[in-house]
């Protein structure tokens, strides 16, 4: 378990790699290349699940971990869920596993959410429409939200362009139209006691990401995936005031590092009276840990 008194944050956004050298067939390691000269990542070869728990004790930072399925949209192969939340569970006092379900996978991934959830202690689900290759409101994916929904478990959306795919012919096939905010405002409206976090400051759809947010009781944002020194000023404004108990410490590792998020963090002009729930208290009560 999370020993909120220990740990200074709470990272709502990181990924679990697998163990490097697996993916050369497939190019999942030409992505990880791309992405890590993107965002300037310090590594050669991604942190394993492992890795990544110890750099994270070191830091006294809890941090939800998932892989990613869009395996049928991008050929890269699936890191089983079960998996993740195995290595997860035997890092508790650090690491927070969410699973990833392609929801083209209809009521055959509403039988594996639940059972992640009943039988491996999954504690919420990562969706990533631009990767995944659809768009939040097809009512294709309602079977599987229809699941998550009975669990009571949070739904972590991607929005936004990030550095996925950035700078890779026709960004390697993936289309940004998918991860637009405002699909999601459907989601919040047809699963209104379903927790929803939209991932990243939602370039270029920052306005939008911001009014689902404020407008919907159960949609928070998580700030990963930028470094807060280029947050755009309404974004920081909304997380001074109205949003202030919305907004989430994500950090997109391991692309950026907590601690580089969090030094750039301590010198953004967020208040310093919201900055407590920024960095754990929003998601602690997110999570049901408090």
């Amino acid at each position: 378990m999370i020993d909120l008194e220990k740990v200074r944050a709470i990272d709502f956004h990181t990924h679990a790699e697998e163990p490097c050298g697996c993916h050369a067939d497939d190019g999942y390691d030409d992505l990880q290349t791309a992405m890590a000269e993107y965002f300037g990542a310090p590594w050669k070869h991604p942190p394993t699940v492992e890795q990544t728990a110890a750099h994270y004790r070191e830091q006294n930072i809890a941090a939800v971990i998932f892989p990613v399925d869009a395996e049928r949209e991008t050929g890269y192969r699936r890191y089983k869920n079960e998996e993740v939340a195995e290595l997860a569970a035997k890092h508790s006092d650090i690491l927070i596993p969410f699973a990833s379900i392609d929801p083209h996978k209809g009521k055959l991934g509403a039988r594996e959410a639940r059972n992640l959830v009943e039988n491996y202690g999954v504690q919420g689900f990562k969706f990533h429409p631009t990767m995944q290759g659809f768009y939040p409101n097809d009512r294709m994916a309602y079977t599987l939200y229809e699941a998550i929904a009975e669990t009571g478990k949070p739904a972590l959306f991607h929005t936004g362009q990030t550095g996925v795919g950035s700078g890779m012919p026709g960004g390697n096939g993936m289309r940004l139209k998918y991860s637009n905010p405002m699909y999601i405002d459907d989601v919040a409206v047809d699963f209104p006691d379903m927790p929803i976090i939209l991932a990243h400051p939602s370039f270029p759809w920052q306005e939008e990401a911001l009014a689902v947010a404020q407008h919907k009781p159960n949609v928070y944002i998580d700030l990963s995936g930028w470094s807060p020194k280029y947050f755009p000023p309404i974004l920081v404004r909304y997380a001074n005031t109205l949003l202030r108990k919305k907004m989430l410490f994500g950090s997109d590792w391991p692309m950026i590092s907590p601690e580089k998020w969090l030094a750039a963090f301590d010198k953004a002009d967020f208040r310093d009276d919201v900055r407590p729930g920024i960095l754990k208290n929003n998601a602690a009560k997110l999570l049901g840990l408090t």
